[in-house]
């Protein structure tokens, strides 16, 4: 294969991603692995952990990045059919915090693609381009005099065990948890087992066809199965996990469905408890209600761009204990190594919850706002939406406006409510999400936003 062949559009801002066999075959697998070789060789690392999620090519994918990997000479730790976490946790513990997953997440079945991370940090935007631009130049490393040696490492039994020995439930629990036959069923019920539940485990048969409901949990549609079994049993709560286990769902004992940013507040309460003064961060998407709540707990608010990969860098910059973002996301730095993991973060909730007889109490009592969900906007091909995003902002009026924040798209804030308008970094969509304290205040707000997109008649709002 000539470089020439590999396909740009894999190249995202947080990963690698495309079609199978269409856009991200065996051989560009290959070239991508002599490409992170060739990076670790820079940084002085030797081996990188190597993981995959439990989609159906990943085995031959994972083959393929290992040859271009071992053939510059870098060792390989190949921890098998693993959640993305416990690559994670590999990669920290045993290579020098150098690890790729090969993982489509939540994508459908015929989507894979690489996480991918080299001595500790984690690889985006420029970086990714970076590895493009050497396969397209050629600039790999030679073939090695000697190959790198690849040792497999169940990686399971240290995970769990390092879980189980800081998480300290007050009672028993009875949990329901749905993997939507992602990887993180072969893993999660053991888990929360292993801390003190009682688990019923649905969908947790790994199958890379995903035949009951996509694992998704951002999406209310895919804990609609994981609601009516919680009313129709003792169970206390509900967890859900999206295809790689990176990000959690909930769900109360009534069917309502905690978002991210509110899981935030009561992980932020408990963290700020042992730690006044903590930084915690969370994305633009999040509610304007998680601020003052962070600083009411006597913990320091941040604002963060949206991206995992942009809120792994914050906490290295600001030193900040825990953060969130909108899209399931949890880092906890605080008795952990600082990673996003959708498996941990419903350890700690229960921890927290096994405090309370009435957990669903608990959760339906913290602070809410009325939402929309995430509103999506087609951009017509050919034209970026970071730019008509920009264009809008310049010009964009809004009455009682009291911040205007642009770190991440334009986000309006007022008294009652906020807006928000950003160009996703994965799809070519225009990302909308809108908050209020209440239903007049939500309707004047969005048809504000409706006034500025319609300055651009190519743009449809649904």
């Amino acid at each position: 294969m000539t470089a020439k062949q590999i396909d740009a559009d894999i190249f995202k801002a947080y990963d690698i991603r495309g079609i199978v066999d269409v856009s991200l075959t065996k051989d560009s697998a290959e070239l991508i692995g002599r490409a992170l070789a060739t990076e670790a060789i820079k940084k002085k690392v030797t081996k990188i952990a190597v993981g995959r999620d439990g989609r159906l090519s990943g085995p031959i994918l994972a083959a393929s990045l290992i040859q271009g990997i071992t053939a510059c000479g870098i060792d390989v730790v190949d921890v098998g059919m693993v959640a993305t976490p416990m690559l994670y946790f590999a990669a920290i513990e045993h290579c020098q915090g150098s690890g790729i997953m090969i993982t489509g997440s939540h994508n459908p079945p015929e989507y894979n693609g690489f996480k991918m991370m080299l001595g500790g940090s984690t690889l985006s935007g420029q970086d990714i381009q970076d590895l493009r631009v050497a396969i397209d130049t050629n600039q790999l490393a030679a073939d090695a005099d000697k190959t790198g040696t690849v040792n497999k490492l169940p990686i399971a039994a240290e995970y769990m065990h390092y879980i189980a020995n800081h998480i300290q439930l007050k009672r028993p629990m009875k949990i329901i948890i749905d993997a939507g036959n992602g990887v993180a069923g072969a893993y999660a019920g053991d888990l929360y087992r292993a801390i003190g539940c009682e688990v019923t485990e649905m969908f947790c048969e790994v199958d890379g066809h995903f035949p009951n409901h996509h694992p998704d949990p951002a999406k209310p549609a895919n804990l609609q199965d994981l609601i009516e079994q919680l009313k129709n049993s003792d169970a206390e709560i509900g967890l859900a996990f999206d295809g790689d286990g990176d990000r959690l769902g909930v769900v109360t004992k009534d069917g309502q469905i905690i978002y991210p940013d509110r899981q935030l507040m009561l992980f932020a309460a408990d963290v700020l408890a042992r730690n006044p003064n903590a930084k915690v961060i969370y994305d633009v998407k999040s509610t304007r209600l998680l601020k003052p709540w962070i600083e009411q707990n006597g913990g320091i608010a941040i604002m963060s761009k949206t991206g995992h990969s942009f809120i792994k860098a914050a906490i290295k910059e600001t030193g900040a204990l825990l953060a969130g973002e909108m899209s399931g996301h949890v880092f906890f730095k605080e008795r952990w190594l600082g990673f996003d993991d959708g498996l941990y973060a419903g350890a700690r909730l229960l921890e927290i919850l096994s405090a309370h007889r009435d957990p669903s109490a608990i959760l339906n009592g913290l602070p809410q706002g009325i939402s929309t969900p995430e509103l999506n906007i087609t951009v017509p091909t050919g034209q970026s939406g970071h730019q008509i995003i920009a264009e809008l902002a310049r010009t964009a009026q809004f009455s009682e406006e009291i911040e205007r924040i642009t770190i991440d798209g334009l986000r309006v804030e007022f008294k009652d409510g906020f807006g928000l308008m950003r160009a996703s970094n994965t799809t070519p969509v225009l990302v909308l999400r809108f908050e209020a304290d209440n239903q007049q205040a939500l309707d004047r707000i969005i048809a504000q936003f409706k006034a500025v997109i319609a300055q651009k008649p190519e743009l449809h709002w649904h």
